[in-house]
């Protein structure tokens, strides 16, 4: 059985080489800010001994941002319940916003979210451009073979 719990202080160790491994890097960037996931609370699902997924995010003026979100194990159930987690998390905080960025090649992603109640909220043209400025590592093709250029927006209302 998949366990969901708090990101502790001695997370930190593992979380760096974890983000690096899923991110290229320890910052991940979106909207032009640069982030540090293994800095940020998060949620952590461990199957026995294992960690199998891992949420951050971030709370400020009312809305919750999920910064990552990754499951080791796609299509088991890991990130419904890490994004259910946080979104426990904003409402017990008096968020009355959870959203994110995911970017124009993650289909994947547009479908995993618009499933669970997340709705388009803007697109940003060209935003990986600035992104690139400040993490060269972000590739030119993304999935599928999909020019990586724009973030899109989407959120929940609370």
């Amino acid at each position: 059985m998949v366990r969901i719990h708090s990101v502790t202080p001695t997370d930190k160790a593992w979380l760096t080489q974890f983000v690096m491994a899923q991110w290229g890097s320890e910052i991940v960037v979106a909207h032009g800010v640069t982030y540090y996931p293994a800095e940020l609370p998060g949620f952590v699902a461990r199957l026995a001994d294992e960690v199998v997924g891992l949420v951050t995010y971030v709370m400020a003026e009312g809305a919750c941002e999920i910064v990552t979100i990754d499951a080791i194990r796609p299509f088991q159930g890991i990130g419904t319940l890490l994004l259910a987690a946080v979104k426990a998390e904003a409402v017990q905080a008096g968020c009355r916003r959870l959203w994110l960025i995911t970017t124009n090649d993650n289909l994947a992603a547009l479908r995993f979210y618009q499933r669970r109640g997340f709705v388009l909220a803007a697109l940003h043209r060209n935003a990986l451009a600035l992104s690139r400025q400040i993490k060269p590592q972000i590739p030119l093709i993304g999935m599928d073979g999909i020019p990586l250029r724009d973030e899109l927006e989407l959120e929940m209302a609370l």
